[in-house]
């Protein structure tokens, strides 16, 4: 049934495209990124480097950002962090296909400027959901699901099917940023950030702090009356000076309660994300390239195929996990990201004892493992917009979203190393199909 328009449920449904094109936007130039990994550095170089400078920008803006991007307001910073994305991915597509050193590098400064605009603009998107309420949370969820099979798929498609050259598929990819822009501003209903003030330049502040501010100005303002008199001009400089002092006082001030505020989000929220990621990019960077199987007991003709079937279920996991917020819930985060833990225990000793009989049976684990990280994903924000105060939740949207950058990162350098380790074993124990992937 259609809800009445202009009923609660009429407004909240307005909020899923805008936010499901956020979403998947967003974090479909990440999944390019990747997908293009081969073609961008050839195959002489880890891989891993790509993810690295995929994400490490991304979680230094997550990372740092929360505790001064309030001041910039959301019409600003998205059309900023939008042209950037492009920007970054101009840049990748024009530099010269060469595998040379300083081809690379500069695509990779490419990679790490869209990285950090998409880290930009998912705390961003986060913080919006603060305004439109749990519907918004639940589309941005299913359209970063999205992101993983539209990436990879287009790719494939322009590449592959379609044959466009990389540096064509780039270009057109180049452009879809202009989406978030146009959603933001011609799609998405702006009244719920007009009545907030927090949207134009801080967070919501706890009352009692700025009753504790003002009694702290009005003290030093009266100390300042004592010691100087009645002269205005012996003030005048003073009194400038001491509102000078107040402003950075309070901006101060602000930080450290942004850092208080953190400390309550580590345990129940961004340990867990950050566990969940750790172990599944290390399964996908590192443990996957190494679960092969003879051709002849599995449905590929080539080494190769195996890897991007596990990635296009893993994305499929994700898909349906993240999708599901309206539909069902977790609320016990840690009993997901220890199941994840286990995953990624048991592929890395299949990857060394070879005890699972079937590739059918890693397709399953794979796809379990997908559906393990988005449920994760979804349900961490659904729980803080659930459980948090009203005036910390924006906060604690932006300043969460770190974690599953963090365990991007750990798990990048992790994966170098669990794939070098883990094909050498397989090799020296008699089983080198590793070494044959790229014959």
């Amino acid at each position: 049934m259609l809800p009445i328009p202009g009923s609660p449920a009429s407004s909240m449904s307005i909020y899923k495209a805008p936010f499901w094109l956020f979403g998947s936007v967003n974090n479909i130039l990440y999944i390019v990124i990747l997908a293009a990994a081969l073609d961008l550095v050839g195959p002489a170089v880890p891989k891993g480097i790509v993810l690295l400078a995929d994400i490490i920008p991304g979680f230094i803006i997550k990372l740092t950002a929360p505790y001064f991007i309030h001041v910039v307001p959301y019409r600003t910073r998205i059309p900023v962090f939008a042209a950037g994305s492009c920007c970054g991915m101009l840049l990748i597509a024009v530099t010269p296909g060469s595998k040379s050193a300083g081809a690379i590098a500069v695509k990779m400064v490419g990679v790490g400027l869209a990285s950090a605009c998409s880290g930009g603009g998912e705390l961003s998107f986060l913080g919006l959901t603060h305004y439109y309420g749990p519907f918004s949370l639940a589309a941005w969820g299913s359209g970063t699901g999205a992101a993983g099979l539209l990436g990879a798929g287009l790719y494939v498609l322009a590449t592959t099917v379609i044959g466009l050259s990389i540096r064509t598929s780039l270009l057109a990819f180049s452009f879809l940023p202009a989406i978030m822009v146009a959603s933001f501003f011609l799609v998405l209903p702006q009244e719920p950030l007009r009545r907030s003030k927090s949207s134009q330049t801080s967070y919501q502040r706890i009352e009692v702090d700025e009753d504790e501010g003002e009694d702290e100005e009005a003290e030093n303002d009266d100390y300042s009356e004592r010691l100087l008199g009645p002269d205005s001009l012996l003030r005048a400089p003073n009194t400038t000076g001491a509102k000078s002092q107040r402003n950075l006082y309070g901006i101060w001030r602000n930080f450290e309660h942004n850092l208080a505020r953190s400390r309550n989000l580590f345990w129940p929220y961004m340990v867990p994300l950050l566990l969940v990621y750790i172990s599944e990019y290390t399964i996908n960077q590192g443990v996957a390239p190494t679960l092969l199987f003879p051709l002849k007991s599995s449905p590929f003709s080539e080494y190769r195929s195996f890897y991007p079937t596990y990635n296009a279920i893993y994305q499929m996991g994700v898909f349906l996990s993240r999708s599901s917020t309206p539909f069902f819930r977790i609320h016990n985060l840690y009993l997901p990201s220890v199941l994840q833990v286990v995953n990624l225990a048991v592929l890395t000793l299949h990857a060394l004892l070879n005890f699972l009989p079937s590739v059918w049976i890693v397709f399953c684990f794979i796809f379990w493992e997908g559906l393990l990280g988005g449920i994760v994903y979804v349900s961490t924000f659904a729980e803080i917009t659930d459980n948090v105060a009203q005036e910390n939740r924006e906060f604690s949207l932006t300043a969460t979203a770190v974690s599953d950058s963090g365990g991007i990162c750990i798990a990048g350098f992790l994966s170098m190393a669990f794939e070098v380790w883990l094909c050498s074993w397989q090799a020296h124990h008699g089983r080198d199909y590793c070494r044959k992937v790229l014959v």
